[in-house]
């Protein structure tokens, strides 16, 4: 990683995690492959900013903690990058037990207990599935029919003020950064 850390992906610890390296390799990883329009790839750290939105407005009773975790939801992906979850099913059992140990170890590093109980992991989905519709719907060129078939047709969210236009790269990762903080000084971490 750029701090210097070296991860190990068999069996990642908790003191290889910093989240100036998410940050910087979230915010360089694209959503939908990059088949997005306008001038900037839709990373990850952007998504990720929009699920924790989404999750503000659909369970506005969710505590810090629970929104660091939704902020953490897609954090393996700064060493793995981004699949579509087809490609993850056929890859099978190995990659997702890849992707569970760093993402045990990132919540470790943090603060966040683990397991996730099992309706915030709901909440987190919800709200995931959510910003996936919208940026089909908005940048990946989906008719509303389609993104429904795969994503669901979201409830309870207004989608007027959603963060679904895409940012230059050092733009996501110092906005991810800095709500990170903001959420980690809210939990006491």
């Amino acid at each position: 990683m750029l701090s210097g850390r070296r991860l190990d992906l068999i069996d990642p610890s908790p003191l290889d995690v910093e989240i100036e390296d998410i940050a910087h390799g979230l915010a360089r990883v694209a959503r939908w492959n990059g088949q997005t329009i306008g001038p900037h790839a839709f990373s990850v750290a952007q998504h990720t900013l929009l699920v924790e939105q989404i999750v503000q407005m659909t369970a506005p009773d969710l505590d810090a903690e629970g929104r660091l975790a939704v902020m953490l939801h897609d954090a393996p992906e700064y060493v793995i990058g981004d699949l579509i979850s087809p490609f993850k099913v056929l890859l099978g059992g190995e990659y997702r037990a890849i992707e569970q140990r760093l993402l045990d170890a990132i919540h470790r590093r943090f603060g966040v207990r683990t397991p996730l109980p099992a309706r915030l992991k709901a909440r987190i989905k919800a709200g995931d599935r959510s910003a996936a519709y919208y940026e089909a719907t908005r940048l990946a060129g989906f008719g509303e029919a389609e993104a429904s078939k795969f994503f669901g047709r979201p409830r309870g969210i207004d989608p007027s003020g959603l963060l679904l236009d895409p940012w230059p790269a050092a733009v996501a990762e110092r906005r991810f950064l800095k709500r990170f903080g903001a959420l980690s000084k809210s939990v006491g971490r």
